[in-house]
């Protein structure tokens, strides 16, 4: 049976709950922004402050460019909305969360999750190597990503145990056929996680097309690279390149 919020009735939420949502909405947003949509599909999902299983994702319908705070809805790790509301107003994209609700349970230290259809991470997700060690941004991910093969439509809850699997230790992921998936400790590193990643697929796209032969650096340099990315203040970079994209919006 649908229960519906008496009108002037507002959810009572933490000023924690809120920060995210501002953070959220303005992810979503800047996703657009870079040209990483797809209509209304894909989806970003975040964690809710102070809770284990209660996350935000996008009402279903909503463009991209123009999520607000209030258009995020609150879900259970099944996807069930948790807050009282019309079915409209609570429709979330059902198959979208199966590969969400996979990495939230079992990855704790994981607040944010993307997943982008783009041509270019498409166009490297149907490529047998993955991702080329080939240029810096890409070697942000040497030996750091992991690889999920296609499936189908993400229906199945099945799959999440595959997914999980498949996303080990790692922040990233290549869905074979499919797209990209980039996560984080925070809203911002989730976001540096996923621009990088599709600007490294951009690169690796254009680098193949000319049919040039390619020049790799040495594994040793790869795995030194990794590193440099992981130093410490790592996070704090995230959060001062995520300040700084927002004033685009």
């Amino acid at each position: 049976m649908e229960t519906t919020i008496e009108p002037g009735v507002v959810p009572q939420r933490s000023d924690a709950e809120m920060k995210t949502r501002r953070d959220l909405s303005a992810l979503y947003r800047l996703i657009a922004h870079f040209r990483m949509t797809d209509l209304i599909d894909t989806h970003i999902s975040a964690r809710v402050p102070g809770t284990d299983n209660h996350f935000l994702i996008n009402h279903y319908g909503v463009m991209f460019h123009e999520m607000t705070p209030e258009d995020l809805v609150k879900i259970d790790i099944d996807g069930n909305p948790v807050e009282p509301g019309d079915e409209d107003s609570q429709r979330v994209n059902a198959a979208g969360f199966t590969i969400h609700s996979a990495i939230h349970s079992a990855r704790h230290d994981l607040v944010c999750v993307i997943h982008t259809h783009t041509a270019d991470g498409i166009a490297v997700a149907c490529q047998q190597e993955g991702l080329l060690p080939i240029t810096q941004h890409a070697l942000r991910y040497y030996n750091r990503i992991g690889y999920h093969a296609y499936e189908g439509i993400a229906l199945d809850l099945d799959e999440r145990e595959r997914l999980i699997r498949n996303l080990g230790t790692h922040h990233a992921m290549i869905l074979r056929n499919h797209g990209l998936l980039a996560a984080g400790r925070t809203i911002a590193e989730a976001f540096i996680n996923i621009h990088f990643l599709e600007r490294a697929c951009q690169a690796q796209v254009k680098a193949m097309s000319g049919g040039a032969r390619l020049t790799f650096p040495s594994p040793e340099v790869c795995e030194r690279t990794a590193r440099q990315f992981e130093r410490p203040g790592a996070l704090e970079y995230c959060e001062r390149a995520f300040a700084a994209a927002q004033r685009l919006l």
